[in-house]
């Protein structure tokens, strides 16, 4: 195909149409490169939050598997208080199964007690068992000795008393004896007399 020959005024005149187009793609093409600025600028925003998400989350993460090893840990330590404490739990079982029938019996008496004791009557007996030592060896030291001498003194206390008979005999028999013994016992009789 041949080329048909252009006139300069054409050229012309389409050079100004695109110089003119050109010039008006100048301020288009600044708003286009500021909008993509803008929105790099969101972009930048954007990924600097999710990378504080992402970070708050490896935080998260973090103290929830801190969270977990100390629950795992509790769990440990709590199985093996349990299982301390098992032995202990069937001692006071077996105990408890053996007292029961003596704490049914005895149920009705401690009922009464409990109604009828005072405080002063506990205290009372604080005081008494406090006191028991002192009592104690009170009775071992002082009253044990003068009960085993007893043992000894029997025969010589009989004999005390055969010698107040004999005595008691002769001296009946003394003249004037019988009316002696006589206001003796009715003086006893009438206090007015003595």
């Amino acid at each position: 195909m041949p080329s048909l020959p252009i006139h300069p005024s054409v050229v012309l005149a389409r050079g100004r149409e695109t110089v003119d187009a050109l010039a008006g793609l100048v301020p288009r093409g600044l708003a286009l490169l500021e909008a993509a600025e803008q929105l790099l600028e969101r972009a930048d925003g954007l990924i600097a939050r999710i990378e504080q998400t992402r970070s708050d989350a490896d935080d998260v993460v973090r103290r929830t598997d801190e969270v977990a090893t100390s629950a795992n840990a509790l769990i440990v330590r709590t199985a093996g208080t349990v299982a301390s404490a098992e032995p202990t739990l069937e001692q006071a079982q077996q105990m408890l199964t053996g007292l029961a029938p003596v704490l049914e019996q005895l149920q009705p008496t401690l009922e009464t007690i409990a109604s009828t004791t005072s405080p002063d009557e506990v205290q009372a007996l604080v005081t008494l068992v406090d006191q028991l030592p002192v009592a104690v060896d009170a009775v071992k030291n002082d009253v044990m000795p003068i009960l085993e001498s007893l043992g000894t003194m029997s025969p010589d206390i009989h004999e005390l008393l055969e010698i107040t008979r004999d005595l008691n005999a002769m001296v009946s028999r003394v003249p004037g004896m019988g009316l002696v013994r006589r206001r003796a016992e009715e003086s006893d009789g009438d206090p007015d007399l003595s």
